[in-house]
């Protein structure tokens, strides 16, 4: 599970998002991490036993996102994330393909599972393939315990328009003019820092695997 200290200092930073103050906590940070990565470790065995893709070696290191931000190009010039962000594939954080996401931040923490954002030639597969085999993406996506958890697939980046090469009145539009295929479901803060937490993420998590395969058979 994540500790408390573990949202405590991620608070404190949200709130003193400065290189002082995380030097002063700088123990309280090597803390919190260690703390993701022993969370990260118990979470890969677990998607490992029903993902074959995800390595049962994969180093949590390479899961969890850097702390520190890339500040060169961005106008927002706070040095730090405010949150511990967990990505996990067969590549660990460096997907190719479709893979799962945990992101833990204080009252904004969430998982996630998908395509984030697929390359042109993997986008273009993935529209072919749900203009082909429709109907098996929304047996999935209507699934119970799809639906309970995630609801439906994201709509962020989702074009306003029809996708070249495809019929306004396609059956399936709303998901042909996806760019990203992903599935998203918050998480309280009690269900993070409570005794249950890796199996209530990992169950959820296994929820979405039909689309992972959709995806990846999609894309492959």
């Amino acid at each position: 599970m994540i500790e408390a200290p573990t949202l405590k200092f991620l608070k404190g930073l949200s709130q003193n998002n400065n290189r002082e103050w995380f030097g002063i906590h700088k123990k309280d940070y090597e803390a919190s991490r260690e703390n993701v990565l022993e969370f990260t470790s118990k979470i890969i065995a677990d998607l490992a036993a029903f993902d074959d893709t995800i390595p049962t070696d994969l180093n949590p290191k390479d899961c969890v996102m850097r702390i520190y931000r890339d500040i060169r190009f961005s106008n927002d010039k706070t040095p730090f994330k405010t949150n511990f962000g967990i990505a996990i594939s067969a590549n660990g954080k460096n997907f190719k393909g479709p893979g799962y996401y945990i992101h833990i931040q204080p009252s904004k923490s969430f998982i996630a599972g998908g395509a984030w954002y697929p390359e042109t030639d993997e986008l273009k597969a993935i529209r072919q393939e749900i203009d082909y085999n429709g109907s098996e993406l929304r047996s999935i996506l209507n699934e119970d315990g799809f639906k309970k958890v995630f609801e439906d697939l994201d709509r962020e980046g989702a074009l306003k328009t029809t996708p070249k090469g495809y019929p306004a009145d396609h059956e399936d539009i709303n998901y042909l003019k996806l760019k990203s295929f992903t599935a998203t479901s918050q998480i309280a803060d009690t269900v993070l820092t409570g005794p249950g937490a890796v199996k209530k993420i990992v169950d959820n998590l296994e929820k979405i695997y039909p689309l992972t395969i959709f995806l990846r058979n999609a894309i492959s």
